[in-house]
């Protein structure tokens, strides 16, 4: 029985001969809930995977590509909201719900408008820098991809848990980092442009890349045991919070450079 650190493959069919990944070197306790019984369904394939990884993403891009070009760069606040509670509702949802994930795609793509826009228009160079972050994004994608099927690094329980420690504790600093901005201008320089906030986003972005391989293991994992085709949303959900992560952190490394 195996797992992903990526919450939004938590809650997957278990049982009757459908793919488990409660254990993978996860602690004791994540990721143990049983789900309903599953209604019958065909087995998962990599074309369902491919197919709808490839609408969700679009979504994302087509509504990004809109929101920038007309310059509602107010999207970013909303699109931040709106896809923290869709991602949240999503990543704990027992079944998998088209609408709600392509609703993610579209509250990612305002934001990935928003910020890529105002990069674009206000920084010097924004434009070379928001395309950097997209070749960087699909080159780090790309490259995640061939090291998982050439087996150069495998994803073992220890990388597991060492994966999911670290993502642990970023988003411990992360938040420790937003409360002391309210007593310190800056707060704890992670986000500052300092070095120790280049530091800190490389840190993320690599994270972030290893991310993607528990990602590729427990989809082929899921494709191998049989689960459902209907879960196949719930891979292109996990993966695409994974590419927003990482594009958001690219293009905030490249803003720092830039400065």
């Amino acid at each position: 029985m195996r797992t992903t650190s990526n919450p939004a493959f938590r809650n997957l069919p278990s049982g009757g001969g459908y793919a488990n990944f409660d254990g993978y070197g996860q602690p004791q306790g994540y990721g143990q809930q049983q789900g309903p019984p599953v209604v019958a369904d065909r087995p998962m394939t990599i074309d369902d995977v491919v197919t709808k990884t490839g609408m969700t993403l679009g979504v994302l891009v087509i509504t990004a590509v809109l929101t920038a070009l007309s310059g509602a760069y107010f999207l970013a606040i909303p699109g931040l909201i709106a896809g923290l509670i869709l991602g949240f509702v999503n990543a704990f949802k027992r079944k998998p719900s088209p609408v709600l994930i392509l609703l993610y795609a579209v509250a990612e793509g305002m934001l990935f408008g928003a910020l890529s826009g105002l990069v674009a228009s206000f920084a010097p160079g924004g434009g070379a820098i928001v395309s950097q972050a997209v070749v960087g994004t699909i080159g780090v994608f790309a490259g995640m991809l061939v090291v998982y099927k050439t087996g150069a690094i495998r994803v073992t329980p220890k990388l597991t848990r060492w994966i999911f420690g670290a993502m642990i504790g970023v988003v411990v600093l992360m938040l420790a980092n937003l409360v002391a901005g309210f007593f310190v201008p800056g707060g704890m320089g992670l986000r500052d442009g300092s070095t120790m906030a280049i530091i800190f986003s490389l840190v993320c972005i690599g994270i972030a890349a290893f991310v993607f391989l528990l990602d590729f293991k427990a989809a082929d994992d899921m494709i191998q045991q049989g689960t459902p085709s209907v879960y196949a949303w719930q891979v292109a959900f996990g993966l695409t919070v994974t590419l927003v992560w990482l594009y958001i952190e690219i293009l905030r490394l490249l803003s720092y450079f830039n400065e």
